[in-house]
């Protein structure tokens, strides 16, 4: 069923100019429209904001803000835009019309994408970032539905509705806009943003376009934020084996958590996308990541296609065709006059020659393709929207098949079997793949099992051992798991990292033994069930040469049995010459001394009660003494 006929706004004429034909997609914000505008005769889309929204001076301000900066990027890779205005309740902004998909789309069709149609989408994404970055703004909502693709293979970004100067301080005090997979770290910690954001979310789309999956994960957009200030995104490889280094290394240059080692925009990412392309071979361009999902009929020699030809997606109709096939312009002429009576038998026997020829041509056409039809684009429909569709092209569903699916949502189709776009005879049937939505696991208790045996049990239960932190504890021995996080019995989804506590066994307080001799402390630790190691280095202390003059773990610290005490000897104090200060002030003298490493303690015996001049120091000024050392001046 088309669901336009249900939206109001659908047949109506905005400003007395542009004509609503059907909706193409509908977000938080806007509804967009294909439509034509009747005084140049151009299709053109309208993004129209939500009549709810249009009371709301913040959200006007924000969708004219717009309008106005992507209307000032003048970029192929851009989507233009034309004109923006109100009518009445609506507030809109016409804009090119793009006949295509979005990345999105080609995701969910493909999985994920050979190396060289991800870069072959990312460069000119780069390019379009590059040239606002350049003009002085930030788009901040960079992810695959914000970029289309032409039908042509043209790549365009668009929804430009988060963008601000690069120069002005941002904040999401009370929210956080964009869309939470793709925010970089400082976006969501301090609420700011740069070009680098851009870059950021890049690198992420990069990550998802080779491995069909997002970087980080959760139950909730909160653990999905969470991560991506504490965790690093994964390399490519990890998940799709057979990834070319370089991959791996422009992802973490784009991804790096802290903003300064980022390229400092996507003319500096473009760049260094470019020498990763060069330095990689036509194998490792063409690899195919294990998650992509293969389309039937696709034309082998076309592997530089940003869209392989045998992907379909649901697309617009064009403006004058209704979708029945049928021409609306025929006309038929009046006879004409009745030939004369000498030429009918000529005529006749013409006509009959035609029938034949036409009657021949109209068999070969149904053996050939009469009797075929196509199969419709069915992804992400539900089972009852996929019937319909299938009805309306002389089809039914034969068989359907349920299967759990990390991207797909619960209840609509995954694939079809044919593909959509296939050759299938009219009236036959259609295996749909519904999706069940993520597959769950429950996370197993793992208490007390050696660490080796914890993380098979958790591969064979369909989930992924995690970090691994460890604690000391006398209840659980070295080596094995104390817990889980999540804890046991949690459901997650499969394929999910479980981090994993393992015990240290048993604290040993670490004695000290810093001024000992080396002998006396390896000694005395051994017997505490500890490992001793003798640094090779030596430092100055105030302990005499040889002894220990300091280690780690220090005293006080705990440390697990078979755990090593790393000892530093001593090279003896430094010594150091002592400043002559005989004849100071006191309060000169102790600023003197302890300037150049010694302490100082006064001496001002009965004389020196109301004195303030140094009579005389323990070490003469000139000599040496241990750094650190205690000098005596007495006062008289």
């Amino acid at each position: 069923m088309d669901m336009t006929l249900q939206d109001a706004l659908v047949g109506h004429v905005l400003d007395g100019r542009y004509r609503v034909d059907a909706r193409i997609a509908a977000g938080g914000m806007a509804t967009v429209y294909r439509a034509l505008d009747m005084r140049l005769d151009r299709v053109l889309a309208l993004k129209v904001m939500h009549p709810a929204l249009a009371a709301d001076g913040v959200f006007v301000e924000r969708f004219i803000r717009e309008a106005k900066s992507a209307a000032r990027l003048d970029h192929p890779n851009v989507v233009q835009v034309f004109d923006q205005g109100t009518d009445s309740s609506y507030v809109y902004m016409a804009m090119e019309y793009v006949a295509g998909c979005t990345l999105r789309d080609v995701l969910r069709e493909r999985g994920a994408l050979r190396p060289r149609a991800a870069l072959d989408i990312l460069e000119p994404v780069l390019a379009a970032l590059g040239a606002a970055h350049r003009a002085g703004f930030v788009h901040r909502d960079m992810k695959p539905e914000n970029v289309l693709i032409g039908d042509d293979g043209r790549v365009k970004v668009a929804d430009f509705g988060l963008v601000r100067s690069v120069d002005t301080v941002t904040s999401t005090t009370g929210s956080v806009l964009g869309t939470v997979a793709y925010l970089a770290p400082e976006q969501i910690d301090q609420g700011t943003a740069d070009p680098r954001v851009d870059v950021y979310a890049c690198g992420v789309v990069l990550y998802e376009m080779l491995t069909g999956a997002k970087p980080h994960s959760g139950d909730s957009p909160a653990q999905v934020l969470y991560r991506h200030i504490n965790e690093d995104v994964p390399s490519p490889s990890a998940l799709a084996p057979g990834l070319a280094p370089q991959l791996d290394e422009l992802v973490a240059s784009a991804t790096a958590r802290n903003p300064e080692v980022r390229p400092y925009d996507a003319v500096a990412l473009l760049a260094e996308a470019r020498e990763a392309r060069e330095a990689l071979t036509e194998e490792q361009l063409d690899a195919v990541p294990p998650q992509a999902r293969t389309v039937e009929h696709e034309n082998a020699e076309n592997r530089t296609s940003v869209i392989p030809r045998a992907l379909t997606v649901p697309r617009p109709l064009p403006v004058n065709e209704d979708g029945d096939g049928v021409s609306r312009t025929t006309r038929f002429q009046t006879p004409p006059a009745a030939p004369p009576r000498r030429s009918r038998r000529l005529m006749l026997t013409i006509a009959v020659a035609v029938l034949l020829v036409l009657g021949a041509g109209t068999g070969v056409w149904y053996i050939n393709s009469g009797q075929f039809t196509k199969v419709p684009p069915l992804l992400t429909k539900t089972e009852a929207q996929a019937r319909d569709r299938l009805q309306d092209a002389g089809l039914h569903i034969g068989k359907v098949q349920r299967a759990y699916d990390d991207t797909v949502e619960r209840g609509t189709v995954i694939s079809t079997d044919p593909a959509p776009g296939a050759r299938i005879r009219d009236h036959d049937a259609v295996t749909l793949t519904v999706s069940l939505g993520p597959e769950t696991v429950k996370v197993p208790d793992l208490a007390g099992l050696p660490l080796a045996e914890a993380r098979q049990k958790l591969k064979a239960t369909g989930l992924e051992p995690g970090m691994v932190g460890r604690e000391f504890s006398d209840d659980v021995d070295a080596g094995a798991v104390i817990s889980t996080a999540p804890a046991s019995g949690t459901e997650r989804h499969a394929g999910s990292a479980i981090a994993l506590t393992v015990s240290k066994g048993s604290p040993i307080d670490v004695p000290d033994v810093t001024g000992d001799d080396p002998a006396d402390a390896r000694q005395e630790l051994t017997s505490a069930g500890l490992k001793v190691k003798i640094a090779s280095e030596q430092v100055n202390s105030e302990y005499n040469k040889g002894k220990v003059a300091r280690q780690s773990p220090g005293d006080g610290k705990q440390a697990a049995a078979g755990d090593t005490v790393t000892l530093t000897l001593s090279k003896g104090p430094q010594m150091i010459e002592v400043p002559d200060v005989t004849g100071d002030s006191v309060d000169d003298a102790h600023q003197a001394l302890e300037d150049a490493g010694f302490k100082v303690n006064e001496d001002r015996g009965i004389l020196g009660l109301f004195g303030d001049t140094v009579r005389k120091q323990s070490v003469e000024g000139g000599k040496t003494a241990p750094k650190g050392s205690t000098i005596t001046i007495t006062i008289r």
